[in-house]
């Protein structure tokens, strides 16, 4: 399970296999590769040590160069930052995954990844994809593997099949949904829980209740939601371009929220989606965002 410790930026959630990340990470969606590399230098360069990435985003290239860069520049070794990376829904499947992880790798510029997520569960087949992915783990090239966006169902159904147990679920998780169900299965299967868009798209940074509570305790809404997360455990990777952005957002570890806080931060729940498996082809809407088409 997982377990907290003080800081935030220095290992403090232990995996399943005993893989030790750290708790808040530096996302880079939606960032053209020049802006990754410049984010990634940016974050190392601040104390940040876990970087998440992967091939839909199409900044693998740009992570990789950011990371090179800033182990020489900051005097690290590759041992020193956790990369995360995911495996494309237009690559799943076994043969696929096997294919394309070794081209992954080289645009990061390493011989492995920390953690290795399968992006979404792709209809019929992402327990073959997981087949692939435990190979990988096998082989050294992924120190541990997970899921992301996996529901109840099909995570279910994936340890029914699996022979290792996802170290990692990444999901949406923010104070407008919480996916309890999804979060308390992975707790008793011994799961962490990471969240994608900690703070919901940016659109709770203007939010009256959370901001009453961030003004009491001297603290900016985007950190009053982080530390909302991180003390229910949740890894979270925020992202951002701007350094002071960065230091800010890291900087939560001298205020605590209390237990009426957080239920109102809580009951703010309205356990939305910003984005699900109806968006995508694979999940037989055709009319799915073209960005995400899972290809044959």
């Amino acid at each position: 399970m997982a377990f907290l410790t003080i800081s935030v930026l220095k290992p403090s959630v232990r995996l399943n296999n005993n893989v030790v990340l750290p708790q808040m990470g530096l996302g880079v969606w939606k960032s053209t590769n020049q802006e990754a590399q410049n984010s990634v230098e940016l974050a190392i360069k601040n104390g940040y040590r876990l970087i998440d990435t992967a091939k839909q985003y199409g900044n693998e290239a740009g992570v990789g160069a950011g990371i090179s860069k800033s182990l020489t520049d900051n005097g690290l070794k590759r041992d020193d930052v956790y990369i995360t990376t995911k495996v494309y829904s237009g690559d799943q499947g076994y043969k696929n995954t096997l294919a394309a992880i070794d081209g992954q790798l080289d645009r990061l510029q390493t011989d492995h990844v920390d953690l290795l997520l399968m992006h979404w569960p792709v209809n019929d087949l992402y327990n073959e994809t997981w087949r692939a992915m435990e190979e990988i783990y096998n082989q050294n090239k992924a120190l541990a593997i997970g899921v992301c966006n996996f529901d109840v169902e099909r995570l279910t159904d994936l340890l029914n099949h699996a022979s290792i147990v996802p170290a990692v679920n990444q999901i949406e998780f923010n104070p407008r949904i919480h996916q309890t169900d999804v979060v308390n299965l992975c707790r008793v299967q011994g799961i962490a829980v990471e969240a994608w868009s900690p703070l919901g798209n940016g659109k709770l940074l203007q939010n009256e209740t959370i901001g009453k509570i961030a003004d009491r305790h001297g603290k900016s809404t985007a950190q009053t939601i982080l530390r909302w997360e991180i003390q229910q455990g949740i890894i979270v990777i925020p992202k951002s371009t701007h350094e002071t952005r960065l230091i800010e957002n890291a900087s939560i570890n001298d205020f605590e929220l209390t237990p009426e806080d957080m239920k109102q931060i809580s009951s703010l729940n309205t356990e939305e989606h910003s984005r699900w498996y109806d968006n995508y082809q694979w999940y037989g809407n055709p009319d799915g965002d073209p960005n995400f088409i899972m290809k044959a």
